[in-house]
């Protein structure tokens, strides 16, 4: 199926090409696991997500090979689209999901 009629399908909501994608979730057919996962991640702290949900999507990130410093830039890289509210709100849930609290960390 080309891009175009992937579109189409988004487009009018089709609940059936939704759920013919990885059990209900669309997967893109042509990026890769890693990127997968960083986009999932960015569009995590857009739409502010819970924390649990970037554990599970750390974890999908560095299992397809994305280095914490990595999954830090997206965080980084998004805030001119979502802001830097949603980025301060989103970065204690990504540190925690990468095994660090922020709440051990020295005062600046």
């Amino acid at each position: 199926m080309d891009y175009i009629d992937r579109l189409r399908h988004l487009a009018i909501g089709d609940a059936e090409f939704a759920d013919d994608r990885a059990g209900g979730g669309i997967d893109a057919e042509l990026l890769d696991p890693k990127t997968l996962a960083l986009v999932r991640l960015a569009a995590l702290v857009a739409v502010g997500g819970a924390g649990p949900s970037y554990g599970a999507h750390a974890d999908a990130a560095v299992s397809s090979g994305a280095s914490s410093a990595e999954i830090v830039d997206v965080l980084v890289g998004v805030v001119p689209v979502v802001g830097l509210p949603h980025a301060v709100a989103a970065a204690p849930k990504v540190a925690l999901a990468l095994g660090y609290d922020l709440d051990d960390a020295p005062d600046d």
